[in-house]
Parts: C-alpha cells; structure tokens; sequence
C-alpha cells in the first residue's frame, strides 16, 4: 500500500473537492432570494466535506482523522438533503447526476473509515 503524504493524495478529497465545484455552479443558478439562504448553506455544508477531510489527516492520531471523516460524511448528507429541497423547489432539474456523486463520495468515505479502523487494530 502507498504511503500517504498527503490529504491531496486521497481520491475522496478530489473527489469532494470536485463536488464542491460542481454545488457552485449548481447554485448560481438559483434565484437570487436564495442567496442567503439555501444557496449559502448549500455551498457552506459542501466546502465543509474535502475540508473536514484536510484538516482530519492533519490531526495526531488516526481517531481523530476517523471523526473528522465522520464530520465530512454528516456534511455530504446535510448537502444530499438540500439538494432534494432543491430539486422540490425546482431549483434543480435532475438531482440523480448529482445524487451519483454524492454516493461515489460516501462509499469512498466508509472505505477509507473501515481502512483505517482496521489498521487501528493491528
């Protein structure tokens, strides 16, 4: 196995960070009253999931990196269920384009979890 010398390295990262790209042009189409409501939200909760991720394989210890991705998978369900709202609203033509990434991101989550929870043991 590779060693990690960085977040930059973990394909969730990318992943996630590609994601966010995606939730900011998803959300400058949407009416400008939600610009301070779900549009901020929405961009807020999606930068949070690649950066919970940086700063958690920047923490001493494996548990801590383990919550912190916990942290990140809690955002991408708090930008799942926005984007559903969106969608509701007719902000968002198609969720399931979208929808196909946010669970990329979740099984690559769990893995790199169960990866490291396993390596915990040994």
């Amino acid at each position: 196995m590779a060693t990690l010398r960085s977040y930059r390295d973990l394909q969730v990262w990318k992943a996630s960070m590609d994601f966010v790209v995606e939730v900011y042009k998803i959300t400058e189409k949407f009416p400008n009253t939600e610009m301070y409501g779900l549009t901020s939200q929405l961009r807020r909760c999606s930068v949070s999931i690649p950066s919970n991720i940086a700063e958690g394989s920047s923490r001493k210890n494996t548990k801590e990196f383990i919550q912190f991705l916990y942290i990140s998978n809690g955002s991408l369900s708090e930008a799942e269920t926005q984007l559903q709202i969106a969608q509701r609203l007719g902000y968002l033509k198609s969720f399931d384009s979208v929808n196909s990434k946010i669970i990329y991101i979740r099984i690559m989550l769990y893995n790199l979890i169960r990866k490291l929870k396993e390596n915990l043991k040994t």
